[in-house]
């Protein structure tokens, strides 16, 4: 008795026999293959397509002849002259098996396909998610057989899909009947399928196939910026990205600014609320309008926050955030209906996912870090810095992960600083200042020229030359540090003591003049003393954290350092270095993510998988908590110097000389000078 034949697919590289005549869609299901299929295998939708391979395999031992598939049939004729097929692919639910046959299955056929990161490091994220689309032929009503439209599509479901038990909101109940009928009882629903398990839910439903796709929005809600993806849920392609300044700014620029206006102000906490949601429903409209796409399209959002912003979005009313023990309402991932947050703008049946809160001032947005960035999977011991109003930072190995938030404030962003701006075209975004003639030379945002070169003035017409943004202020103080401009304890030199007239009197402290635009009608930009200060507050709370993580470890060094957050993708390490920011390492140890919270959003959009994960992972962390640490105030003072009052920071060192000058309000030079005349 002849064999069945044997099918291996690969890439998986899965094989097993299967009864001659089996569509190769059904062997795929058979074997646990990954194929996708949105039509149940009736040639419409394209998405099974395979390219069997023909001739001898001695790795699989297998000779596949030309016959080993059935002949091309009139479904995927017709499919080809419509649409096309690529040569040499075959419909998977068409194309039976009929002999010993290798099938490949490509990328764009597969279920849980596999999309590259383009910021950050480059691995994959595995497409796994929670929402999909399922063609079905639903049964017509029968008078002998009386049941609801309703439950007989959820019978479809069960017999065509294996979907076991569906529920729907009532606005979704109100389309069905007329949506069936135009399909001809052949329709397309979107079915999200939580990974914590329950009835399946119908998100939405269109007449025949539906191919405009269903798209998602990862976003990081933080307390100065809201950064949104929205990407397609089938392949994981981001379509459109956007940001818009958060406008609970208006109610305090930092986070214990906003508790206290909430703790002053009766229905505080619900004004800021409505900001928030308010916004996050334009950004939704913004961005899809930006993809020309239909917004009832967006079908699932992924949320990420520091926990004030969770708890003002969420409706919580952050007072308890403001004082210890900082307990939360909740730390738990939530699953909601969008409509439960008010997000209007998108389709009235959308979910809503917020990844899960570490503990008090440690949020969803760090656990979105550590989903994107992995701490806890690397052999190094790496440092993450998720620089922002609030800082985030997690650090750790495979043995063990810890976290902490600093509040830096928002000089980082370039708010509170004398000419800041947040980073637009026109924005000074790098700087460098020659070491002998005090000169600066800059490069604004929208400009890919430096100041001195030719054709500079002509590109920035449009823009100008507006202000400084919070990459340009890092940058314009650490250079003033190492033009000598700048002494360690983060005081400006006179014109006489600096040789530059730049370094112009502000009463009793002086300031670096960058930019004279007032010929022109633009702004004079400098660097004042009062800048410096904020800088100085905003890296000492952000190194205080970092060393705190490491006392906890028992360590004076790391391995490596991640600048996260999307400032963070733009500071330049050499110059975090040089502020005394991040603890001293190798520069070449110093890498940036991008902004690893929007990409951990993304990712727990694209994967139920990583959902789960991360549930599980922030279970794990260990919290340190800043505020009440007793070596946080000592740490503190020391990181307020620049680079650093008593770490050496000789990797820095072995990169740049800085030079030792000391600065004083009296006019005195160098700080050897001062010495030599106390000796005297």
């Amino acid at each position: 008795m002849a064999q069945d034949p044997l099918v291996i697919f690969t890439p998986s590289g899965k094989r097993g026999r299967v009864a001659s005549g089996t569509p190769v869609l059904d062997a795929a299901r058979q074997l646990g293959v990954d194929l996708d299929s949105v039509c149940g295998g009736r040639g419409i939708c394209s998405k099974c397509q395979v390219a069997p391979s023909f001739g001898e395999f001695s790795k699989h031992g297998v000779t596949a002849r030309p016959d080993a598939l059935s002949e091309w049939n009139a479904v995927e004729a017709r499919y080809d002259r419509v649409r096309g097929l690529k040569e040499g692919r075959r419909l998977g639910c068409q194309a039976q098996i009929l002999g010993d046959v290798v099938i490949d299955v490509p990328p764009e056929s597969q279920v849980h396909r596999q999309v590259v990161r383009k910021d950050a490091a480059i691995r994959a994220i595995t497409m796994d998610p929670a929402t999909r689309l399922h063609f079905v032929e639903v049964a017509e009503p029968d008078m002998h057989e009386p049941s609801g439209d309703f439950e007989r599509l959820a019978r479809a479901l069960r017999d065509q899909w294996g979907i076991e038990e569906i529920t729907a909101e009532l606005s979704l109940m109100g389309k069905l009947q007329p949506v069936l009928r135009k399909g001809g009882w052949k329709v397309t629903v979107a079915v999200f399928a939580d990974h914590r398990g329950g009835p399946a839910r119908v998100l939405d439903i269109w007449p025949g196939l539906h191919e405009g796709g269903l798209y998602g929005l990862a976003i990081d809600l933080g307390s100065t910026t809201i950064a949104a993806h929205l990407c397609d849920l089938d392949t994981g392609e981001v379509k459109a990205s956007a940001g818009v300044m958060n406008p609970q700014i208006r109610f305090g620029e930092d986070l214990m600014s906003r508790v206290s206006y909430s703790m002053m102000n009766p229905g505080g906490d619900r004004e800021m609320t409505k900001a928030v949601r308010e916004a996050l429903n334009r950004l939704a409209t913004g961005i899809a309008a930006d993809a020309g796409l239909d917004p009832a399209l967006i079908v699932e959002t992924v949320v990420v926050c520091n926990p004030v912003m969770h708890h003002l979005l969420m409706g919580f009313d952050p007072v308890e955030l403001g004082q210890a023990p900082f307990a939360l309402v909740t730390s738990q991932a939530m699953a909601l209906a969008a409509s439960d947050l008010e997000l209007t703008a998108i389709n009235p049946c959308a979910r809503t996912y917020v990844l899960p809160c570490i503990a008090g001032h440690v949020g969803a947005d760090a656990a979105a870090v550590a989903l994107s960035e992995e701490p806890g999977l690397s052999d190094e011991l790496v440092l993450v810095v998720d620089v922002g109003t609030n800082a985030e930072l997690l650090l750790g190995d495979r043995t063990r992960v810890l976290a902490c938030s600093s509040p830096t404030g928002p000089a980082f962003e370039g708010a509170q600083i004398s000419s800041g701006q947040r980073a637009a075209p026109g924005a000074i975004e790098k700087l460098r200042i020659d070491p002998e003639t005090k000169e600066p030379r800059f490069r604004v945002i929208g400009c890919e020229l430096w100041s001195d070169e030719p054709g500079f003035a002509a590109a920035t017409a449009q823009s100008g030359i507006t202000g400084i943004c919070g990459s340009g202020i890092i940058e314009a103080v650490a250079e003033m540090r190492i033009a000598g401009l700048l002494d360690a304890s983060g005081l400006i030199g006179s014109a006489e003591q600096t040789g530059t007239p730049r370094c112009e009197a502000e009463g009793r402290t002086h300031a670096y003049l960058i930019h004279d635009g007032t010929a022109e009608g633009g702004p004079r930009i400098t660097v004042t003393q009062g800048d410096i200060r904020a800088i100085q507050l905003a890296k000492s709370a952000l190194y205080a954290g970092a060393r705190l993580l490491m006392d906890e470890r028992g360590v004076d060094a790391v391995d490596r350092v991640t600048l996260a957050g999307a400032f963070g993708a733009h500071i330049s390490p050499l110059h975090a270095m040089v502020l005394g920011m991040i603890p001293d390492v190798p520069l070449d140890r110093v890498t940036s993510a991008g902004n690893a919270a929007g990409t951990g959003a993304r990712i727990a959009l694209c994967s139920r998988a990583a959902r789960a994960r991360i549930e599980r992972e922030v279970r794990e962390i260990t919290k340190v908590e800043t505020a009440i640490a007793p070596r946080f105030q000592e740490h503190f003072v020391a990181a307020s110097a620049i680079p650093h009052a008593s770490d050496p920071f000789p990797h820095l060192r072995a990169e740049v000389a800085l030079p030792e000058v000391g600065f004083n309000t009296g006019g005195d030079g160098d700080r050897g000078a001062r010495k030599r005349r106390r000796r005297a």
